[in-house]
């Protein structure tokens, strides 16, 4: 049996579709992204989607697959909400569910000379309550309506693109040391391909879970998201690697290691 560990967020459906149906060979569970990379770090997981910002932090991972959740602009499900002007935030408040989009938004607010006071927003807390100049939320979070009191709104997908002309990489499928990467590779490669050849189904079977409707839904799988990590994700997944070496929030780069 595999042990695999994946997010239950709507952009995961279609990197996981494939695996749902496969629990005579597979053990397949959820969890947050952050607790889903502590948990391969323990052994508990020979796989995990995890935060791409974790492939930097544990040296003995393999990225086996060229399925992973990115954006090449507009993610729509990883927000900044701010009562200020983003070069005046002061307190910000960072969804506890990813390492990587914390790593990001601190990465963006420091080219414009912000550096504010950090709290963590725990994820069964109502973030629209909030104290704080502004609100970091990933997920279905992200997507909800917003109270008029958040005047300005930054979509970190879009604004990584902008400032940086490539796409962002949020997550990736990462294995620990001893695991068949052959065997995962195509395993995970083959879901995602499933996935994407029944986005119109996954779309109408979870877009009034989260508000929206099966056409937003599938838009945003297929518009929003990019399920392949090519060439020009790699460069993306470096540059944001640089940033975070140079901004100390990891240790000093290393080369990351790659299946295939």
């Amino acid at each position: 049996m595999i042990k695999i560990g994946a997010v239950s967020y709507l952009n995961t459906k279609p990197l996981v579709h494939g695996l749902t149906d496969r629990s005579n060979d597979i053990q397949l569970s959820f969890d947050l992204p952050s607790r889903l990379a502590d948990q391969l770090a323990v052994g508990e997981l020979d796989v995990a989607l995890i935060p791409s910002v974790e492939t930097f932090l544990q040296d003995e991972l393999t990225i086996v697959s060229d399925a992973c959740i990115a954006c090449r602009g507009p993610v729509w499900s990883v927000k900044l909400f701010s009562r200020v002007p983003p070069e005046n935030i002061r307190t910000l408040a960072l969804d506890e569910g990813s390492r990587t989009s914390a790593a990001l938004v601190k990465i963006l607010l420091q080219k414009l000379n912000c550096y504010p006071v950090f709290e963590q927003l725990h994820i069964e807390f109502d973030w629209q309550q909030s104290k704080c100049d502004a609100v970091m939320v990933i997920g279905d979070r992200a997507m909800e309506p917003v109270c008029d009191s958040f005047a300005y709104q930054r979509d970190l997908g879009q604004w990584w693109n902008q400032a940086t002309d490539l796409p962002f990489v949020f997550a990736v499928w990462a294995a620990r040391p001893g695991v068949d990467c052959a065997r995962l590779d195509d395993l995970l490669s083959e879901s995602r391909e499933q996935g994407l050849r029944h986005v119109e189904q996954i779309a109408v079977a979870n877009a009034a879970r989260y508000g929206l409707t099966p056409q937003r839904c599938a838009e945003y799988l297929t518009q929003n998201l990019h399920f392949y990590l090519g060439e020009s994700e790699k460069a993306g997944l470096d540059l944001f690697y640089d940033e975070a070496t140079r901004n100390n929030l990891v240790p000093s780069k290393r080369d990351l290691v790659f299946y295939g």
